[in-house]
């Protein structure tokens, strides 16, 4: 996918202002310390975890972070799609979905087995959008968090 990069950490600047955007729109209380000390491991290589951008690379409109996991269900190497942002300003031209698509294919013959990710229940737009990336409820689990 031609606007999709793997970022690396001379993309932290860039990034970390799309970061310090979704977690405003998102309501997440984090400081700039707590997403430089996140996102940092991630774009110097770390084995859990990898950030790409999404629109041109000098001037990205989004990014995408996928967390790597292990499943015995799904036979191996999951992943979670931690964050995906896309600029309000541009959302509704499918690259939202064109990062996921992209994702999905790269990820697939690198061996993971399978994507999941957290939806807010009430926000029926995002679970439309993501119904549209070929994500399917399970309904029978709910995805739960121990924050330690």
């Amino acid at each position: 996918m031609k606007s999709l990069h793997l970022a690396g950490e001379e993309d932290a600047d860039k990034l970390l202002s799309l970061v310090a955007a979704f977690h405003a729109e998102m309501g997440f209380d984090t400081t700039e310390e707590h997403r430089t000390g996140a996102i940092a491991p991630l774009l110097s290589g770390s084995p859990h975890g990898a950030v790409w951008l999404v629109g041109p690379r000098r001037a990205p409109v989004g990014y995408i972070v996928l967390t790597f996991g292990w499943s015995v269900e799904f036979g191996g190497l999951d992943a979670i799609v931690d964050e995906l942002y896309i600029r309000p300003a541009v959302r509704g031209r499918g690259m939202g979905l064109e990062a996921l698509d992209g994702i999905a294919k790269a990820m697939k013959p690198a061996g993971v087995r399978a994507l999941h990710l957290e939806v807010d229940r009430q926000d029926e737009r995002a679970h439309r959008f993501y119904g549209r990336a070929r994500f399917k409820q399970r309904d029978q689990y709910l995805f739960m968090s121990r924050v330690l």
